[in-house]
């Protein structure tokens, strides 16, 4: 537990690393307290520069958790979510893969030696394709080090001048409403354009970004041809994805 929170206070940072973002409304009815004490846990943790309030909520000082951190959470369903999203490549196959732990195990379910191209914009991917000598165009760009990813002008050009039988991204949050979203806005930027370049893009995410709704919006359902998961969603969402003609494929 952090130095000078309570159990309370240390379970609201927890649950921001793992999706970006609380609103007092889910704090208040999950801690049975009242608005007034959740808003002071906020100020309280806003001041130690753990989060930064927002209109009914809070989101991370910094909305990047790192890879590192995230790489960890969830490693089971990851993995199957991973394997599953494998199987959907076939020979021949011109792929994208963008940063993300989720997305890192699409890569490591590949068959080595696979008769694929894969274009990424993530180190770590290109490392353990590398690893598994499959073909792999890696494009340039600016490194965010918290994703290993690579962003910003060099890499759209790079992107624009492609097209893809099928791009494997990852999410930070799934709403009916605000669509595929992510926290940060250059990723997002290339996940919207690697979707325009894919005949089929499939989002890969566990059932834990499920009604999340982060900073920048990168597709509304309708957009990508299914998500890759490990729970099936409650009823709003999977309500949605049948009305958006978006397949839930279950790992």
């Amino acid at each position: 537990m952090s130095s000078g929170l309570n159990e309370r206070q240390q379970r609201i940072v927890d649950e921001l690393k793992y999706k970006g973002e609380v609103k007092i409304s889910d704090l208040k009815e999950r801690f049975e307290v009242t608005d007034m004490t959740v808003r002071r846990d906020l100020e309280k943790l806003e001041k130690i520069g753990e989060l930064k309030r927002t209109f009914g909520g809070a989101i991370l000082t910094s909305k990047d958790v790192a890879l590192r951190e995230r790489s960890v959470v969830r490693m089971a369903e990851k993995e199957r979510i991973g394997r599953k999203a494998a199987l959907l490549v076939a020979p021949g196959d011109s792929i994208f893969i963008d940063g993300g732990s989720t997305t890192l195990q699409v890569a490591r379910n590949l068959p080595e030696h696979s008769k694929i191209t894969v274009v990424t914009n993530a180190i770590n991917v290109a490392a353990e394709l590398s690893e598994r000598k499959i073909p792999t165009i890696v494009i340039g760009g600016v490194l965010i080090e918290t994703t290993n990813s690579m962003v910003g002008q060099v890499a759209i050009e790079s992107l624009s001048r492609m097209a893809f039988d099928k791009a494997f991204l990852g999410g930070t949050g799934v709403d009916p409403i605000h669509g595929l979203s992510n926290s940060n806005m250059h990723e997002a930027e290339i996940k919207r354009l690697a979707i325009r370049k894919a005949k089929e893009a499939y989002v890969v995410m566990d059932h834990s970004k499920f009604g999340a709704s982060m900073l920048f919006s990168f597709a509304t359902l309708s957009d990508i041809h299914a998500i890759i998961t490990d729970q099936v969603p409650d009823e709003s969402l999977d309500m949605a994805c049948q009305a958006a003609d978006t397949s839930v494929i279950l790992a």
